[in-house]
């Protein structure tokens, strides 16, 4: 238990210095290429409240690898019919490609299910696409729980599924940026990229909900949500939340449903409220 709270086990800790230098790099380069403006790059008060973010993040992913790791453990110890190996390479490669399948899903239901949503539209808050927009993570990682739950049932061990999700994590980092255009063929094919994930956060209609994948966009390929960038995207969310307020940014969604679910007579509406996509009412049904 002690080793999933101790930062020197966890491989984000290490990316840290290369997260700081890469968003140096970046800033860099974007004043050197004339594109740090008011539509590309940097603005302060935006990248202070995506840093804050990042910091107060590691923080609830601790308690969610507590909260977490005993009912992993169960069933691994008690449910699973084998124990993986994890001292051999097809076990790191299995695992990462299977969590990666499992960020894949549950990515797709936050952006497709409100209560979802809720959690997850902190990160999409940002109207910049840039390295510190990476760190501006959520803070209800909650939901990842229920999509890692096969995880551990098919014999992988409970401790390795944060290593391989800070691995995942640490990967994304380098997908958040307009300094690269698009890659070769074959690496845009079969890896999610810069250019992809620009898609992903943007809020043109042809974009939305789109381009889900973390390490790989095969799933977005084989499961039809796959979107190549057609034209430079406009950041943010449909209705932009003109706040720094992190309190705000991280809640704000689910103080909506809240007094949705508080105001409405009728049980169907209140599971509409929760359950039913971003923007749904009674009406759009």
């Amino acid at each position: 238990m002690t080793d999933l709270l101790d930062p020197m086990k966890n491989p984000v800790t290490y990316a840290i210095p290369f997260f700081v230098l890469s968003i140096a790099i970046e800033l860099a380069a974007l004043k050197w290429l004339d594109h740090d403006d008011n539509a590309t790059g940097y603005a302060f008060k935006d990248t202070r409240t995506s840093l804050t973010m990042g910091a107060g993040s590691l923080v609830f992913l601790s308690v969610f690898k507590v909260a977490t790791f005993f009912v992993y453990n169960a069933l691994y110890t008690h449910l699973a019919p084998w124990h993986l190996p994890t001292d051999t390479w097809w076990f790191w490669l299995l695992l990462i490609v299977g969590l990666d399948l499992a960020y894949y899903l549950n990515h797709r239901f936050v952006h497709r299910v409100n209560i979802g949503w809720a959690a997850h539209q902190a990160h999409h808050s940002s109207e910049y696409m840039n390295f510190g927009t990476a760190l501006r993570q959520k803070w209800n990682p909650w939901f990842e729980f229920f999509f890692w739950l096969p995880l551990p049932l098919l014999g992988f061990a409970p401790w390795a599924l944060y290593i391989a999700f800070s691995i995942n994590l640490v990967y994304q980092f380098f997908v958040h940026t307009e300094a690269i255009s698009k890659l070769p063929r074959p690496i845009e094919f079969v890896f999610n990229t810069p250019s992809h994930h620009r898609v992903h956060h943007g809020s043109d209609p042809e974009y939305l909900d789109k381009n889900y994948g973390g390490i790989l966009i095969i799933w977005d390929r084989v499961f039809g949500t796959f979107q190549p960038e057609l034209h430079r995207p406009t950041y943010g969310l449909t209705h932009p939340v003109e706040t720094y307020n992190v309190v705000t940014l991280q809640y704000g969604a689910f103080a909506d449903i809240l007094r949705q679910v508080r105001t409405t007579p009728r049980w169907r509406d209140k599971l509409g409220y929760l359950f039913g996509p971003p923007g749904w009412s009674p009406t759009s049904d």
